[in-house]
């Protein structure tokens, strides 16, 4: 499935199973991990194994349809939201949240002078109480 703006497909093969990972993850902003693409995908592919859900994880980040985020747990997250943004991550109900704020360019500026860094990109994360969390609390 091709969206206009979509990279080109490169040395890879068309893919059901590639193409149903982009789209569950589309369909869903809880940055999942691979094991919840697998629970999904197992009914519809009978035959999948985790192996060829982590291959195509990385031919899709590779790509550049996804993001892989470490957040410091012991799963990768993945984020089909590859656009820059911020998260916002619930200490109670381990929510992730895209945050729609501006990205700060300044902060690669700064360090690249300070430093001497050259800044691709940055990854910023804030941590707290989700909206949900934080009315109940």
């Amino acid at each position: 499935m091709r969206v206009r703006g979509d990279k080109p497909a490169g040395p890879y093969r068309h893919s059901r199973q590639r193409e149903r990972i982009l789209e569950l993850l589309r369909d869903t902003r809880a940055h999942p991990t691979a094991n919840w693409l697998f629970d999904r995908l197992r009914r519809e592919f009978p035959r999948l194994s985790m192996g060829t859900v982590y291959r195509n994880i990385g031919i899709l980040i590779e790509q550049g349809h996804l993001n892989r985020c470490a957040f410091g747990n012991a799963f990768d997250r993945l984020d089909a939201n590859v656009r820059p943004h911020y998260h916002f991550l619930c200490d109670r109900c381990d929510a992730i949240i895209d945050l729609d704020l501006p990205i700060d360019r300044t902060i690669d500026t700064w360090l690249g002078k300070a430093g001497g860094f050259v800044v691709r990109r940055h990854d910023l994360e804030f941590r707290g109480l989700c909206p949900t969390c934080a009315s109940q609390a």
